[in-house]
C-alpha cells in the first residue's frame, strides 16, 4: 500500500550535531540548549524530557510520536483502538483513552500535545490544548478551514505556546537552498510557478456520490467520537480509514494535503503573503460531497517590496504543468509527490516534491557552472527536535502556526474557488471574497452541537 509520508526523505533532513550548533551560532536564536536536542541517546535527565500526549495515535500519528520518543509519552488517545494497536504496544505505560476532551481534562502534567486527527478535528484540538497552555505540534493542513487557521494562529500567540505544523521539509536543507539561491539571483526575477502532486488518483477517491449504505461501525471504532464536529452521519468505510481526505466534511482535498507541503518552499523562497486573486483553471467531478478527481487552480500574489508579483499555478490528479525544454531527456519530472517549476528572467529551478531533497537550476550544464553562495539561513536539527527545543527554551520554529496558518488559509481559498467554480477576489487579512459573494460560506462551517470552538 502507498503511504502518503515518505519516511527516507525525512532521514536525509536530519542534520549532525555539528550543523545545527552552526546554525545556533548563525542564528543567536537560542540561549539555553537542552541535552536532549544536543545530547546522544541516554544524556536526557527526566526531568528534562516533556510529558507529551497524543490526539490520534494510529496512521500519521504513530509516525510522528517515534519521532518525538525522546521524551515521555505518556497518554495517546484515538477513537479507534484497532487501528492504533501498535501504536499502544510500543508505549505500554502511557494511558489510553477514546476522547481528547477527556484526555485533557484528566491528565494535568501533559506539557505538549501531537495532533493527528483526521482535519475536520485538527481546530478544535489544537485550540482546546493550546487554551489549556500546552504546546502543540499539529500535521498539515493546520485546519479545515480558512477561518479555524486564523483562529488556531491567534491562538497560539495569545498563549504564548511553541508550534509547529507538520510539514516535515519545511526543517530540510532543500528549502533552504532553494532560498539561497533565488535571494541570490540565481535564475533572477522569479514571477511565475508551478506546483503539482498526482493526488488524489491512486490515493482516495473524489468526484464520488455519497454511499447509500449504512453498515454497522466496528466495535474498535466510536464512530460518533470520529465525527467530532462534523455533521451526523452513518457510518461508512468509504470514509476511513485514510480516504476521508476526499470528502468536503472531513478533509481539504490535494490542496490541503500535498498543497500545503509542496507549497512551502515556495511561500517561503518567494516570501508571498496572500494571493489577489485565486481561479479554477479546470477542474473534473468536483460536487457537493467531494473534491474534484483532478484540477488546476491559479493565484495571484502581489508585488513584496522589491520582489515582484508571482502567478503561482497549482497541479493535481494527474494534472501538469508543460515539461520544460531545459529539463534533459529521460530526466524525471518531479518525484512521487510531484514537484514546484520556478521561473525566472535568467532560468528555472526545478525542486522535487516538498523540497526534502536538493532543487536543481535546469539544465544541470548551469547547475554545474553556478557558484553556490554562502549558506545565510539557520539549519534545522530536524522538525520534532526543532519543536521539542521551542517547548523547553522558547527558541523558534520553522512551520510555527504564524506561518502555517498562513499558509493554510491561502491553500484552502483555493478550495473555495474549486467548490465555487468562479475566479475570486480575495481580501485575505478580512477573509473575504469581494466578488462572488456566496463563496464566503465556505471560509468557515458550523460544528455539531458539543464540538464548538
Amino acid at each position: 500500500m502507498k503511504t502518503a509520508y515518505n519516511k527516507s526523505k525525512e532521514a536525509k533532513m536530519n542534520l549532525s550535531r555539528r550543523d545545527f550548533v552552526r546554525g545556533i551560532a548563525a542564528a543567536g536564536a537560542f540561549t539555553i540548549v537542552p541535552r536532549s536536542v544536543l545530547g546522544g541517546a541516554g544524556n536526557t535527565p527526566p526531568s528534562e524530557k516533556l510529558n507529551i500526549a497524543a490526539i490520534g495515535a494510529g496512521g500519521r500519528g504513530a509516525d510522528n510520536l517515534r519521532g518525538l520518543e525522546s521524551e515521555n509519552i505518556v497518554a495517546l488517545c484515538d477513537v479507534d483502538f484497532k487501528q492504533a494497536a501498535a501504536t499502544f504496544r510500543r508505549y505500554p505505560d502511557a494511558k489510553k483513552y477514546r476522547d481528547f476532551r477527556r484526555m485533557l481534562d484528566a491528565e494535568k502534567g501533559i506539557d505538549a500535545v501531537m495532533v493527528a486527527t483526521p482535519d475536520h478535528v485538527h481546530a478544535i484540538a489544537t485550540l482546546t490544548a493550546i487554551k489549556l497552555g500546552k504546546h502543540v505540534y499539529c500535521e498539515k493542513p493546520l485546519t479545515h478551514t480558512v477561518k479555524e487557521a486564523r483562529l488556531v494562529a491567534e491562538a497560539a500567540r495569545k498563549y504564548k505556546v511553541a508550534t509547529q505544523m507538520g510539514i516535515q521539509g519545511h526543517s530540510g536543507e532543500g528549502i533552504r537552498l532553494l532560498a539561497e539561491w533565488i535571494a541570490d539571483g540565481a535564475i533572477g526575477e522569479v514571477r511565475e510557478v508551478h506546483s503539482w502532486t498526482d493526488r488524489p488518483k491512486g490515493w482516495w477517491p473524489q468526484g464520488v456520490a455519497r454511499p447509500e449504505d449504512t453498515p454497522p461501525a466496528p466495535e474498535t471504532l466510536d464512530w460518533d467520537l470520529w465525527l467530532g464536529p462534523a455533521p451526523q452521519r452513518p457510518y461508512n468505510p468509504a470514509y476511513v480509514p485514510f480516504r476521508w481526505r476526499g470528502w468536503w466534511d472531513f478533509g481539504t482535498g490535494p490542496l490541503g494535503d500535498m498543497g500545503i507541503h509542496n507549497s512551502s518552499p515556495i511561500f517561503q523562497a518567494l516570501k508571498l503573503g496572500y494571493p489577489t486573486s485565486i481561479e479554477p483553471l479546470a477542474q473534473k467531478g468536483c460536487n457537493k460531497e467531494t473534491g474534484p478527481e483532478n484540477a488546476i487552480v491559479r493565484y495571484e500574489f502581489p508585488a513584496r517590496g522589491s520582489l515582484p508579483g508571482v502567478t503561482l499555478t497549482w497541479y493535481d490528479g494527474g494534472n501538469m504543468p508543460p515539461r520544460p525544454e531545459e529539463l534533459e531527456e529521460g530526466r524525471p519530472f518531479g518525484d512521487s509527490d510531484g514537484g514546484s517549476l520556478f521561473i525566472g528572467s535568467k532560468g528555472k529551478i526545478l525542486a522535487p516534491g516538498w523540497c526534502a531533497e536538493s532543487p536543481r537550476i535546469i539544465p544541470e550544464t548551469k547547475m554545474k557552472a553556478y557558484k553556490l553562495p554562502p549558506k545565510t539561513i539557520p539549519r534545522s536539527p530536524g522538525h520534532y527536535a526543532e519543536w521539542i527545543a521551542a517547548c523547553k527554551t522558547g527558541s523558534p520554529t520553522t512551520a510555527n502556526f504564524q506561518f502555517a496558518g498562513r499558509l493554510t488559509e491561502v491553500m484552502l481559498a483555493g478550495n473555495i474557488a474549486v467548490r465555487t467554480g468562479r475566479k475570486l477576489t480575495w481580501d485575505g487579512p478580512n477573509m473575504t471574497c469581494t466578488n462572488v459573494p456566496e463563496a464566503n460560506e465556505y471560509v468557515h462551517c458550523s460544528y455539531r452541537k458539543g464540538w464548538e470552538l
